[in-house]
């Protein structure tokens, strides 16, 4: 991904208000993200921490969605989860619900879509093998190439932008 300005990510945002835009904070390590290994930006607002953003690259521009976060903790007998996104296996506390409200009019009347994500949104990192999981169940290794398992990343996340950016 090619850094981002803090005034593009401002403006890329689709789900949000201009006012909440300039309301959230930036990731706290904004100025040494690792860019070269990001396919997308995705942060949890330090001021805010309820809410999370992801920032897009797309071809006429970035794309930003804001998300939110739950305010309590699943409660859940199950061991680990799986990020839709990225497919990484991480303990229960490893992934979470995001819900963003749609782009437009519906999601100003409340309308909103969800999918289980990884907490950190560092799903990039976990895909190209910069950070692992701290998983204490099985650990499954994969035999599809990098370049597969990106593009399967994006597929995902295309499927889940769509749904909050169609109408």
């Amino acid at each position: 991904m090619e850094p981002l300005s803090e005034i593009q990510i401002r403006s890329s945002f689709v789900n949000c208000t201009k006012g909440e835009a300039a309301r959230l904070r930036l990731p706290l390590d904004f100025a040494e993200l690792p860019w070269q290994d990001l396919d997308f930006l995705g942060w949890v607002d330090p001021g805010a921490p309820l809410r999370a953003h992801l920032v897009l690259p797309r071809e006429g521009g970035p794309v930003g969605i804001s998300l939110r976060v739950p305010s309590v903790g699943r409660t859940s007998a199950v061991k680990s989860s799986l990020c839709q996104i990225c497919l990484t296996g991480h303990a229960s506390s490893g992934v979470t619900l995001l819900a963003a409200p749609l782009a437009g009019a519906r999601g100003r009347e409340g309308n909103t879509v969800g999918t289980y994500i990884c907490a950190d949104l560092a799903c990039s990192l976990y895909v190209r093998g910069k950070r692992r999981p701290k998983l204490r169940t099985t650990r499954y290794e994969e035999s599809l190439t990098l370049d597969e398992r990106l593009a399967r990343m994006w597929g995902n996340l295309d499927a889940f932008t769509s749904k909050i950016t169609a109408g």
